[in-house]
């Protein structure tokens, strides 16, 4: 069903396209500008099951990306300036580049793109995964199946086995733990289940040092923004520990890199994860503006939701420019949600 649904995501984009549809709606649809969001940046080829594969560009996609989006008129500017940008409401082409969890990557492979073309970036981190208090579940979950024939499963997500030998009954068993691990597992006892499960023997951190952070605090073109401590679900959590989550994540980034941030991410970002509560203590936690992961180019509307920002995905599935170019347009953006400008 997810295969049929991006086969059919990708055929949408590209009949957009090819149609003329996708340029004649810009100038109505594109905006102000776009945030794009990434994840990891890596050369390396995935050795998975897929399942995480959305989560990944190359370097060579995201050099392609920036340097077709300047010959086409963007400016590369911080979420600072795009923040300015967004009260002054001027009608040029700017993008915002963010990338969520702070992989190693985007050190060591992203950096140099972004250098190369003088773009600034923001990466979201969220210190326990950083210090490894708690690991990154989806690809936990995947690296599990993939070693491991048969699965022993706690008793909290299902209880019993599961054979997990074939490639088709690996991929099936990942997909359901991790509805089971968003679902039915609380967001404070997930890693407990990881570790019942033997989490910590098969994954090593993926993610970037404190001292690679507090080096991308200071990089001229580094901006680095708050994630909550532990990449909870806030809509999952009680207002109190929500709001521990969001202001304690900043405070631990200031006290490690010395540099306060003024800008959050909402984890997961979706309808699921982020709700008016949630916007409204991002506002409390004293952020000047927080993004989502809902599918949107901005607009002079964002000017009054800064805690409610959309962002167009530079995804792993769709690495082709011509469908960057598509989504840039806004076309997508009101595809999807029959709506020019998204908030929640």
């Amino acid at each position: 069903m997810t295969d049929n649904r991006e086969r059919l995501r990708r055929f949408v984009l590209a009949a957009s396209r090819w149609s003329g549809v996708a340029r004649m709606a810009g100038p109505h649809l594109a905006g102000l500008g776009s945030i794009l969001m990434l994840h990891s940046v890596t050369a390396r080829p995935s050795n998975g099951l897929g399942l995480n594969d959305h989560l990944s560009v190359t370097p060579d996609f995201l050099d392609s990306a920036i340097a077709d989006m300047k010959r086409n008129g963007f400016s590369f500017i911080s979420l600072d300036e795009m923040i300015e940008h967004l009260g002054a409401a001027r009608r040029c082409k700017v993008a915002t580049i963010t990338l969520d969890d702070a992989y190693l990557d985007n050190f060591v492979e992203a950096l140099p793109v972004f250098e190369s073309h003088a773009a600034p970036f923001a990466i979201f981190v969220a210190p326990g995964l950083i210090d490894g208090s708690v690991q990154p579940w989806w690809e936990v979950i995947e690296q599990l199946v993939m070693v491991r024939d048969e699965l022993a499963l706690p008793l909290i997500v299902a209880g019993g086995a599961r054979a997990s030998a074939s490639p088709a009954e690996k991929l099936a068993t990942a997909r359901h733990l991790c509805e089971l691990m968003t679902s039915r597992v609380p967001e404070t006892y997930r890693q407990a289940v990881l570790d019942e499960m033997g989490g910590r023997q098969v994954a090593t951190s993926p993610f970037m040092s404190w001292e690679q952070i507090a080096a991308v605090a200071h990089h001229p073109l580094g901006t680095i923004g708050a994630h909550t401590i532990h990449h909870y679900n806030l809509a999952r959590l009680d207002e109190e520990l929500a709001l521990i989550e969001m202001r304690g994540s900043a405070d631990l980034i200031a006290e490690t890199t010395g540099v306060r941030p003024r800008h959050f991410a909402y984890p997961y970002g979706h309808v699921q994860a982020v709700g008016e509560r949630e916007i409204r203590l991002a506002g409390e936690a004293g952020f000047v503006s927080a993004v989502t992961t809902r599918h949107g180019t901005l607009h002079p509307e964002h000017r009054d939701h800064l805690h409610a920002l959309p962002r167009i995905s530079l995804n792993g599935r769709y690495q082709q420019i011509g469908h960057l170019r598509t989504m840039l347009t806004g076309i997508t953006t009101f595809a999807n949600s029959r709506r020019r400008v998204v908030t929640l």
